[in-house]
């Protein structure tokens, strides 16, 4: 499957734009975002302003926070920031339960995330499709029920296929992981032994 496909699915677009400096008397939903770029946010300070979101934003009770939410699932890795496990596992409860993908105003053109169903073979990774002989045609399952895309400036920045379960994995852009410098590599890991396990191509014949 070529990375990034195009498939139907519900977005939100940043709108307004906020500064993380104001005192927090004024602060309202989404001031905690701040002015700086997104590919800044998440680099090593993304922690620090996680932490001042969540100290920051009044989100009404069992609401997930959707600039919280994109910004987490930009991270290298949502699991290893505290501040970010539970408005995400939240999404993806949500999500199973039919319920929209949460909505963020931030500033900046161009930076987006959108959820969109998994189809096998056409919008699920290969290494995560698996094929079951029909009685006249092979069918196709997903291990993974959706997606989560985000995209910064316009490009695409990374997808998180998560499932019912619960489980998740995130595939990062060349782009991303350039001006992230480390991330999870687990996507990466997972293609890597599904590549080595397909069996070699046929050799030529005389």
């Amino acid at each position: 499957m070529a990375p990034y496909s195009t498939a139907k699915s519900r977005t939100l677009t940043m709108h307004s734009e906020t500064n993380v400096d104001r005192p927090q008397a004024a602060a309202k939903r989404g001031d905690a975002i701040g002015t700086r770029s997104l590919p800044m946010i998440v680099t090593h300070a993304l922690g620090l302003l996680l932490a001042a979101a969540v100290a920051l934003v009044p989100t009404p009770a069992r609401a997930v926070d959707g600039c919280l939410v994109l910004l987490c699932l930009a991270a290298p890795s949502w699991r290893a920031i505290p501040q970010c496990v539970p408005p995400v596992r939240q999404v993806f409860k949500d999500l199973a339960k039919g319920k929209p993908f949460p909505t963020c105003s931030m500033s900046g053109a161009g930076n987006s995330a959108n959820h969109a169903w998994s189809s096998a073979p056409a919008f699920c990774p290969p290494q995560y499709t698996r094929v079951i002989d029909g009685e006249s045609a092979p069918i196709y399952q997903c291990d993974y029920s959706g997606a989560i895309s985000v995209s910064i400036n316009g490009a695409p920045f990374s997808r998180t296929w998560w499932s019912f379960g619960g489980d998740s994995v995130t595939d990062f852009s060349p782009g991303a992981k350039t001006q992230l410098g480390t991330w999870d590599t687990r996507f990466d890991d997972d293609y890597a032994k599904w590549l080595a396990a397909l069996p070699p191509p046929p050799a030529d014949l005389p």
